[in-house]
């Protein structure tokens, strides 16, 4: 059971991570803001959010099935 927790975790944790990196920095924007100045384009902050969640949930699931339990 601690190497399937383990195993899940960390799979939980890249698919967090991939679905992170792939909003910031490969698909195309959500929203463009048009100012006088300049002009930004901003990522999807939920799905940013979602895969960061993801990330820490699985690292901390993998953590936690990976420490030695007492008693």
């Amino acid at each position: 059971m601690r190497i399937l927790g383990i195993i899940l975790g960390i799979v939980i944790a890249a698919i967090g991570g991939v679905i992170a990196y792939r909003s910031l920095f490969l698909e195309p924007t959500a929203a463009v803001v048009i100012t006088e100045t300049e002009v930004r384009e901003l990522p999807n902050t939920v799905r940013v959010v979602g895969g960061i969640a993801l990330l820490a949930i699985g690292t901390a699931l993998a953590f936690l099935a990976a420490r030695r339990r007492r008693g």
